[in-house]
């Protein structure tokens, strides 16, 4: 039988050698980038202090969705700000989930002439998004009683 203070050390101590594995590492950077970086990104697109996000989109999905470009711009900004949530909250869920909105942000970006630099870089960020996913199951593998 183990005293409160033994498993109190014993858990210290794993949390520490777990923060020195660079495999773990790479996750917490990951989950953190990827739950910034949509939350801040979806912020913007409701003031557009970035750059002007209407312009990214296609003239033909501005065409087949409803409202302005603006308008979708909005909902797009809220659907990232979530994919932030669900990445801090869920990271094997979420990167998943950025991975796939990323795979259709870079579908839009290929039909618009001049923004293929764009897709390829959010090409590199959908890599990124399924490292994540990967890393948060193994992670969480190695947590679970086998």
């Amino acid at each position: 039988m183990s005293s409160p203070i033994t498993s109190t050390t014993a858990s210290a101590g794993s949390r520490r050698a777990a923060l020195t594995d660079p495999g773990y590492q790479a996750f917490v950077i990951l989950r953190a980038g990827f739950t910034v970086a949509p939350i801040l990104f979806g912020l913007d697109k409701f003031a557009n202090l970035l750059v002007d996000w209407p312009t990214y989109l296609a003239p033909w999905v501005d065409d087949i969705l409803p409202g302005s470009a603006q308008d979708v711009m909005y909902a797009v900004g809220v659907i990232e700000i979530l994919a932030g949530l669900v990445v801090a909250v869920a990271p094997r869920f979420g990167g998943w989930l950025v991975a796939a909105w990323l795979g259709g942000i870079i579908v839009n970006l290929l039909t618009i002439p001049g923004h293929y630099d764009i897709a390829l870089r959010d090409f590199g960020l959908l890599l990124g998004a399924v490292a994540l996913a990967r890393l948060a199951q193994h992670y969480r593998s190695a947590r679970s009683p086998r």
